[in-house]
């Protein structure tokens, strides 16, 4: 993987590696400047650092929901981003059609939440011999993962990676179920945490997901503490202006405390 010095299959107990960035590429400046900042970050504390950022948005609440500025422009955007700051790239797809076009670009191909079922989907992104991101379902038992990843493994790839991100919990809100992480695990994949989208706040009335953003620290810290070998947050540099998914945001200027927080926790279980 590009510039990625850390070994996904066999995960480094004593660190966890980061996927981070906006919900969407909203622009090139935005992107860049996103992308550019947390890289620093991550190479001063030395955290292996994965730029996130959708290309498109297919999953929304309302047809009035922003979806992205154009699939080929925003896939330019990231390719450029990728190169000039030799970072590598994960970003996510919801038709089988739409791997190959990704995975010219990603070095992760993520699977929603919404979508890990969808078989034809799963194997067209496993046939791109790219790592695949599957996030669990906020329906499914951490223990049904395990089929999930086997129509990844079935279909010729072993590069797997598995994702928390919250619990069904009525209708307008998620939890997380700390269990799930070592459980996930016991199949042998490196499991990651998606912190702010743990947050959401599902199916409000005005069509747009709400969130809970005050909570991203513990809800970091808690999932260091049990062991998770990744951690992932979605932020951007004004998350009231954001596009997508602002409400659970990680407000830019906080990933740096934050990440020393998390890395004085893990040094203690060391």
């Amino acid at each position: 993987m590009k510039n990625l010095n850390y070994n996904l299959n066999k995960p480094d107990k004593n660190v966890f590696f980061l996927i981070a960035g906006p919900c969407i590429v909203e622009s090139y400046e935005t992107t860049y400047q996103i992308a550019e900042s947390i890289k620093k970050i991550a190479d001063k504390l030395n955290i292996p650092f994965i730029f996130k950022a959708s290309y498109r948005k297919a999953n929304r609440s309302s047809c009035k929901s922003f979806t992205g500025i154009g699939d080929k422009e925003a896939l330019e955007i990231l390719k450029k981003i990728k190169d000039k700051l030799n970072i590598p790239i994960c970003t996510d797809i919801h038709l089988p059609a739409e791997a190959e076009l990704a995975a010219d670009v990603a070095d992760i191909i993520q699977i929603p939440a919404f979508l890990c079922r969808q078989t034809d989907l799963l194997v067209a992104a496993a046939k791109t011999g790219k790592y695949v991101n599957i996030k669990k379902g906020q329906f499914l038992s951490p223990e049904s993962m395990k089929f999930t990843a086997e129509k990844i493994t079935n279909s010729g790839n072993n590069n797997i990676i598995l994702t928390e991100r919250g619990t069904s919990f009525g209708y307008q809100d998620l939890i997380v179920d700390f269990r799930a992480i070592p459980i996930m695990q016991s199949f042998g994949y490196p499991v990651v945490l998606d912190v702010t989208h743990s947050l959401q706040q599902p199916n409000q009335n005005s069509g747009i997901t709400g969130g809970m953003p005050q909570m991203i620290e513990t809800i970091s810290k808690a999932g260091i503490a049990v062991g998770v070998d990744g951690i992932f947050i979605e932020t951007h540099p004004y998350p009231d202006k954001s596009k997508s998914d602002g409400a659970n945001m990680l407000k830019l200027d906080l990933m740096e405390e934050l990440l020393e927080k998390l890395l004085k926790i893990k040094t203690c279980l060391m």
